[in-house]
């Protein structure tokens, strides 16, 4: 292809190999993908890993203070399935899952999760700390890839499957005789295992622990590492939903991690494939690149139209939690809740914006509905920000890549100043100038100083006075035009007709085109303010005038204009 014109990098990618030369595919069942067709209609059972998976990753793992917090924040947004830690990992594990028992920490329709390798002592560790708890999963993991059996484990298949149905055996006969406990079981690096193995263990454990629809047991299918394209991952999954035994009686779960980048797509093709419930962490921490983004996954059903049965309504303050417990900043562009991810820089997107708010205020007047009511609809904007606690401060920002409709924005929502189109497209070309030399962003107040830099009348109305006559007003008036003194008086049909007959007479003929009258909001002192464009030998600018008096703010935006020439 001529038009591309890439070359070789010399990167050394000949030293690795495809998921495909690593793990069989799924085998053809004659039946086919029926994943890409369906559609995500209801939330998952959610389950956060942050006090487990996400704190083991941490530098500085949490202090049972902040897990407490953690904890806490989790059951507040509505998680009813939330893993407690890994109790037999260390004492500071198991006493903080022994302190959800003593300061009764747990509501009654939460259900806590206790993770544990698949070893005796380790397994009795764990129920010793859930002790008292009245729902309780024991999850029981073992690492099933070949890589790992041969490397870390020194099994094969055979040995590893004895191993396992051992250790479920054993999980099995402390757990039944306890009310209120349920399994599960992952097979770790279930995207790098083969899908037959799998199916064999998952199907003898299904059995062996005699899952019920009344007492279900949860498979949970992790991309340890991931290594392929979601869509290989939800074929991975969708062969697992249609072939795993006593399927009405298991939760297939999934837990998708980051490393290529596509955790979120994993986990939502995963859905799409057959997952009923699905791990992950607050804003994507993790080991490596992170686990999947329990926050994203949840708003991507919101933004669709569906209920993600969890409350994201004050995301800054889950955010703050997230930062506290975690020690770790949330980064400015992360989905939904970063602090840059609802703010427009770009000319044509801020314009676009500016319109759709103005269409969507309109739309909702019109059908009787306060805004937060109306449907949404809204350029660049996926979800409105006031849905998870955000207000429309920082939506539009002003830089050097801004346009006409961030700069009226900025303005309309500071000073509730409506610019005419005209005056937005002059004075965002001085805004531009401005910040291409200063570079950096301009702040609301920065762009009044601005516009009344640039527009504002700056010498004197030193005297004026207005006479009504039956057929029209007299004007005196005194005041300074640049360099130039100007005194007179004139009648006409209104105050600025006659200031224009008043500054014809000291050869200063203006025409005034349009007036836009208008009142300044608080921060700018609640006063009038009038935007005046005026011709002037042959050359149209505009001028502005603010004062108290509406007669006045009209009299200074035309000797502001004039002034400017």
């Amino acid at each position: 292809m001529k038009w591309n014109r890439q070359v070789p990098s010399g990167m050394p990618s000949h030293r690795y190999r495809s998921h495909f030369d690593r793990v069989p595919t799924p085998p053809d069942d004659g039946i086919g993908r029926q994943w890409p067709s369906n559609r995500l209609t209801a939330a998952p059972l959610w389950a956060p890993v942050d006090l487990r998976d996400g704190n083991q990753a941490l530098p500085e793992p949490m202090d049972t203070a902040r897990k407490r917090l953690m904890f806490e924040q989790l059951v507040r947004m509505g998680y009813k399935e939330i893993e407690c830690g890994y109790p037999a990992s260390s004492q500071a594990e198991f006493d903080f899952t022994r302190d959800l028992v003593t300061f009764d920490l747990v509501p009654e329709d939460v259900t806590v999760v206790a993770f544990t390798a698949a070893r005796p002592d380790l397994i009795d560790r764990t129920f010793e700390s859930v002790r008292g708890l009245a729902n309780v999963v024991i999850h029981v993991y073992v690492p099933t890839a070949p890589m790992w059996r041969s490397m870390v484990l020194g099994q094969d298949r055979k040995e590893l499957l004895a191993h396992i149905l051992k250790s479920a055996e054993y999980v099995a006969r402390i757990g039944d005789a306890i009310p209120g406990i349920r399994y599960q079981f992952a097979p770790e690096v279930f995207n790098l295992t083969e899908p037959d193995f799998i199916l064999e263990i998952c199907n003898s454990i299904t059995e062996l622990w005699d899952a019920s629809p009344d007492r279900p047991v949860s498979h949970n299918f992790p991309t340890t590492v991931e290594t392929a394209t979601p869509n290989v991952f939800a074929d991975q999954i969708e062969y697992m939903h249609r072939h795993l035994d006593r399927r009405d009686s298991v939760i297939l779960s999934i837990h998708t991690h980051n490393d290529r980048g596509t955790g979120v797509a994993s986990a939502e093709l995963g859905m799409l494939a057959g997952a009923q419930r699905v791990e992950g962490c607050l804003f994507g921490n993790g080991e490596r690149t992170g686990n999947v983004d329990l926050v994203t996954l949840g708003l991507n059903l919101h933004s669709q139209g569906v209920d993600p049965m969890i409350d994201f309504s004050d995301l800054d303050a889950v955010r703050r939690t997230a930062e506290h417990c975690n020690r770790i900043d949330v980064h400015p562009r992360h989905p939904y809740v970063g602090d840059l991810v609802f703010t427009a820089f770009s000319g044509t997107h801020q314009d676009a914006i500016k319109k759709g708010f103005t269409k969507h205020n309109a739309t909702a007047k019109a059908a009787g509905v306060e805004p937060v009511q109306q449907p949404w609809e809204m350029p660049y904007l996926p979800i409105d920000p006031a849905d998870i606690g955000r207000d429309y401060e920082a939506i539009i920002r002003v830089n050097s890549q801004s346009g006409k409709g961030g700069v009226a924005y900025l303005l309309q929502t500071g000073y509730g100043l409506d610019l005419p189109r005209a005056l937005q497209i002059d004075f965002a070309r001085r805004v531009q100038h401005t910040t291409d030399d200063g570079g950096g962003e301009v702040t609301a107040e920065e762009l009044w100083k601005l516009l009344t830099a640039e527009y504002a009348h700056h010498g004197a109305l030193d005297k004026w006075s207005l006479e009504h006559l039956g057929d029209g007003d007299h004007l005196t008036v005194r005041a300074t035009l640049g360099d130039m003194q100007v005194n007179g008086e004139a009648s006409a049909s209104g105050p600025v007709e006659a200031l224009t007959l008043i500054l014809a007479d000291h050869g200063c003929p203006v025409e005034v085109l349009a007036m836009s009258l208008q009142s300044v909001a608080e921060g700018a002192g609640g006063q009038a303010i009038t935007f005046a464009q005026c011709r002037m030998n042959g050359k149209t600018q505009w001028g502005m005038g603010i004062e108290a008096s509406v007669t006045a703010s009209a009299l200074r935006a035309v000797l502001a204009a004039a002034t400017l020439d």
